[in-house]
């Protein structure tokens, strides 16, 4: 967002562009640290993965008008890729599945806890005049 007066020459692009635009940057930062070349079929799978994942945030995002990222930011982001290590690496690629796996876990035990209050509401309005509970 600009102030009043002032004329951004930034192109005006919803947050879910300036985020998939991010993508693309962070992406050939990855890459390079991990000296891997991805064919232009590879890259495109990449960043639709990484939309399906996001989906959430990125339709929220839709919503907003704004510019790219500021070139600071994903300076920032590009120098944490390179400052990776091995071990570091190595970590992130352990915790994909099971974030995945404990992000379902997490909504099993949120249904199975929802379900619970139901039933104890349910209970709890219960008709007793007639000898119930």
């Amino acid at each position: 967002m600009t102030a009043p007066g002032c004329v951004s020459t930034l192109p005006p692009m919803t947050g879910r562009d300036a985020l998939l635009a991010a993508f693309d940057r962070l992406f050939d930062a990855a890459t390079g640290k991990l000296n891997l070349t991805c064919t232009p079929e590879e890259r495109q799978d990449a960043k639709e993965q990484f939309a399906r994942r996001f989906e959430s945030a990125l339709e929220l995002a839709g919503n907003v008008t704004t510019g790219p990222l500021p070139s600071a930011t994903l300076d920032q982001m590009v120098a944490a890729i390179e400052g990776l290590s091995a071990a570091d690496l190595a970590g992130a690629i352990a915790s994909v599945p099971l974030a995945q796996q404990t992000q379902e876990m997490l909504k099993t035990i949120a249904f199975r806890e929802a379900e619970k209050r139901l039933l104890e509401h349910l209970a709890s309005q219960a008709d007793t005049r007639y000898g119930g509970n």
